[in-house]
């Protein structure tokens, strides 16, 4: 049982024919993990922020444009979505990912639940971590010469959450670490 996926299972379409559900908070929080818990419970597709490529210097709000443009665009018209995904590792793109219209879509990342696109969201989760926490996971994950410029992502998070007012819009809050 998913309590979170049995009631926005319920929940009107909110993008088009598709119930939107975004997953949001700072990096190293633990969306991705519950963005995936989160699909499996609905059956449904997960599109990562890290699916695009996002530049150090761009900040969180840099990948959402391609999101917006080429999956909820097309979704919201009752279209099929889809992008190419960015791979990390070798700095290129990579395949075609095809977005289906569907009864539920997660979308996760940095700035998923921006408020521009509020409007389109069935359901925001927010979930969050202690800053110590948070650091130790991506450090683990992409090595510690990244640090200086974590600590630099973390301190544009703080500011694009406090304009934006992302947490106190969400629907859930989970809390990890």
């Amino acid at each position: 049982m998913n309590p979170p996926a049995d009631h926005i299972g319920k929940l009107p379409p909110s993008c088009g024919p598709v119930r939107l559900v975004a997953v949001d908070g700072p990096a190293g929080s633990g969306k991705t993990t519950f963005a995936r818990r989160l699909a499996a419970g609905l059956g449904c597709q997960v599109v990562h922020s890290d699916d695009f490529p996002v530049p150090w210097e761009d900040g969180p709000g840099g990948w959402f444009h391609a999101l917006e443009s080429q999956v909820i665009e097309p979704l919201r018209h009752g279209r099929p979505g889809g992008f190419r995904r960015y791979d990390w590792v070798r700095g290129e793109y990579a395949e075609q990912v095809g977005v289906p219209v569907a009864p539920a879509l997660v979308i996760e990342g940095v700035g998923a639940a921006r408020a521009s696109v509020a409007e389109l969201l069935a359901y925001t989760v927010w979930v969050e971590a202690p800053e110590a926490v948070r650091l130790a996971r991506v450090l683990r994950r992409d090595g510690p010469e990244l640090e200086p410029r974590w600590r630099t992502w973390f301190a544009a998070e703080r500011t694009w959450f406090a304009e934006d007012r992302t947490r106190e819009r969400a629907d859930l809050i989970v809390r990890t670490g």
